[in-house]
């Protein structure tokens, strides 16, 4: 052989020997993508396993945590993975979002795509205050998926917020309400044998606290946390096995409860992009408590004209038991007495009544002989106030075709639909195909017994979801050695900080009888809450609540009208929030406006204390405000408060004080 061709070839080889290795050693670098801000950084290794970890300026959020998917035929992907391409590109839009808390959410993230060879890859996006991910594959017909491997490594012992899977329907460990307290423990600690729900929470010292969780779950199963047995200071995920077979049982014989479960969660497209995996980074306890994320990891909407959903505030008749006095009829699941919830909306102008369970016989399409539907629904009209019927998840899912339709001719508004009490792949689907068929027929949705997931946005007909430890709570609250077992004042300032995050939620406020701790007692027919009333009167400021109900009785209503006129007037959306203050499981602070007029709430748990509101965001000129205080007995007697109106500008402060278990409420609007 010549000799330069030979020296030619040999120098071609070693070149191609360097490229290989260079580009195997480049496969095995870290890949990096940091935020808009610079401030947080996401580690992506790609390998033998997919991992993850997560930085914030200084803070290690999140160690190495490893990620796969398990397919039916036992591929794993994210397991011996090679990238093919990476595609960054950074995003910053704003979009206008239906029934919110804010006129306008602004997305803007950095995102990288990471391209596998095998069909499929990952996004990851990273915005100034979190970070996620998700698979996308790319493959012909469906795929089963057996598995999904998520894993949340933290650095320290750290201290979180653990909502506990602790009240299961039929003793089926995926078939939960979804209301959870929430136990303030270490890591360590989280019970082994035990799931809980997200979004949970984890304290990261220094003011700075990480939020995990999950989004624009569709065609999938929702995601449970568990201790990580491997490693006591992290989490990883659960998922249930899809419903090979089940039985009607659970609360009353109406949840659908899974006898054997499938040895695969999902049997889905295969092009498709996976749930969000999410871990929020806030640096303090007021970010966390006006955070987008749940809309932004969401799909857009679906229906093309939303103008028809309207939100609006609800006469309620379960919580208070139609406890009416002072009238000639007898109370009950009758036309008289759901007339006088209609009197008693209009002349509030509330927008809704529900006629909740107990309405039907046996089917949608019957209800009981002393309930006249169609006459109510007449009567609501000229009233123009909406009737919404209660469902349970069974009965809608079997006859929703027919129902549907007829009542939405009839002129009903909506269905609160309760006891769906799973979010197994089966029931996510269900729940899909319930939204569609509504927003078809123009009826709004509010879910009881689901978390919000993302749907909110997808299927904004669905107005509110429960998935949270409400006011119903207080008729039934266990007591130890005489005291109550659960702390609900702080609760109620834990909940805009963590469960709000997901979406809004159906608490159900508004109860007229308040008590302190020494006399509250739990009474199924007539009602009280823990803490004072202007804590009540808070919560419609602070819950966010597109559909959202008065819970207690008229007839008390009408004793307190100042309160009621109070209440009334508080919108359910709003175009901007601003969280004044705040400490998770302590207080909040949160100004809401809509159109010119600003509302103000703020809560306390037991610990009475003092605080100074800043009105510096109000805009230029003057303004009059109407405020409810705790009364100064209201530590002895929850029901007093008092009541003031003044001037007010930006330039003033103010000085608050809130009693145990306290709040303040207030109505900003210019002077006229």
């Amino acid at each position: 052989m010549n000799l330069n061709l030979f020296l030619r070839r040999a120098y071609l080889i070693a070149i191609l020997l360097g490229v290989s290795q260079l580009s195997f050693a480049q496969a095995n670098k870290p890949i990096n993508l940091q935020s808009p801000d610079g401030k947080l950084s996401v580690s992506i290794n790609i390998g033998d396993t997919v991992s993850w970890e997560l930085s914030h300026e200084t803070t290690r959020v999140l160690l190495p945590s490893a990620i796969s998917l398990t397919m039916g035929d036992g591929q794993i992907l994210g397991h011996d993975a090679k990238v093919a391409k990476l595609e960054r590109n950074t995003v910053n839009t704003t979009t206008v979002p239906n029934l919110y808390k804010k006129k306008q959410i602004t997305d803007h993230y950095n995102r990288l795509f990471v391209r596998l060879k095998g069909d499929y890859g990952i996004e990851f996006r990273a915005y100034n205050d979190a970070a996620l991910y998700r698979f996308v594959t790319n493959r012909k017909g469906d795929q089963t998926i057996r598995t999904e491997q998520v894993a949340f490594n933290f650095e320290d012992d750290k201290k979180a917020f653990i909502p506990y899977v602790n009240d299961t329907r039929g003793g089926e460990r995926y078939s939960y309400s979804f209301e959870s307290f929430y136990d303030v423990i270490k890591l360590s600690q989280m019970a082994a044998d035990s799931l809980a729900i997200t979004p949970l929470l984890v304290d990261l010292g220094n003011k700075k606290k990480a939020a995990i969780m999950e989004g624009d779950v569709e065609d999938y199963p929702g995601m449970f946390l568990k201790i990580n047995p491997k490693n006591p200071k992290g989490l990883i995920a659960e998922f249930p096995g899809y419903p090979a077979e089940g039985k009607m049982a659970g609360y009353n014989g109406i949840n659908f409860i899974a006898t054997k479960r499938a040895d695969y969660i999902a049997v889905t497209k295969g092009s498709r992009t996976f749930p969000w995996r999410a871990v929020i980074v806030s640096s303090s306890d007021t970010a966390l408590a006006n955070n987008d994320l749940a809309q932004k990891m969401a799909s857009p909407s679906r229906i093309e004209d939303p103008s028809w959903i309207k939100p609006g505030k609800v006469a309620w008749e379960w919580w208070n038991r139609t406890n009416l006095t002072h009238v000639d009829f007898r109370v009950g699941k009758n036309t008289a007495t759901y007339k006088y919830f209609i009197d008693f909306a209009a002349s509030n102008k509330l927008e809704y009544i529900v006629i909740d369970g107990g309405w039907s016989v046996n089917t949608l399409m019957k209800s009981v002989d002393a309930l006249d539907i169609k006459q109510l629904v007449d009567y609501g009209q000229q009233k123009n106030v909406g009737v919404i019927l209660w469902s349970n998840w069974a009965m809608t899912e079997k006859e929703m075709e027919t129902a549907f339709p007829y009542y939405s001719k009839l002129g009903v508004k909506g269905f609160k639909v309760d006891f769906i009490d799973s979010d197994d792949h089966k029931m996510i689907k269900s729940v899909y195909a319930i939204a569609k068929l509504a927003a078809e027929n123009k009826l709004l949705l509010d879910l009881h017994g689901f978390k919000a997931n993302g749907i909110q946005r997808t299927y904004p007909n669905i107005v509110n979801f429960e998935g949270v430890k409400g006011l119903e709570n207080y008729k039934w609250a266990p007591f130890v050695n005489g005291k109550p077992k659960d702390d609900v004042p702080a609760y109620d300032v834990t909940i805009p900080f963590i469960r709000m995050l997901a979406g809004p939620m159906d608490y159900t406020p508004g109860a007229m009888e308040n008590a302190n701790l020494s006399v509250y007692r739990s009474v199924n027919d007539q009602p009280m809450s823990q803490g004072t009333r202007v804590h009540q009167m808070a919560m419609y400021t602070i819950y966010e609540a597109p559909l959202q109900m008065l819970s207690d009785s008229p007839t008390r209503y009408m004793k307190e009208q100042d309160c009621t006129d109070f209440i009334s007037k508080v919108p359910t959306v709003f175009d901007e929030t601003v969280v004044l203050d705040g400490q998770v499981g302590e207080y909040i602070v949160m100004a809401r406006k809509k159109d010119d007029v600003w509302h103000v709430g703020a809560m306390t748990n037991w610990t009475a204390r003092e605080h100074t509101i800043d009105f510096s965001f109000l805009g230029n000129g003057d303004f009059e405000i109407e405020y409810f205080m705790d009364g100064i007995n209201a530590d002895r007697n929850g029901t007093d408060y008092k009541r003031e109106v003044s001037k007010i500008s930006n330039k003033d402060k103010k000085n608050i004080k809130m009693y145990p278990g306290g709040g303040w409420a207030a109505r900003i609007y210019p002077s006229r």
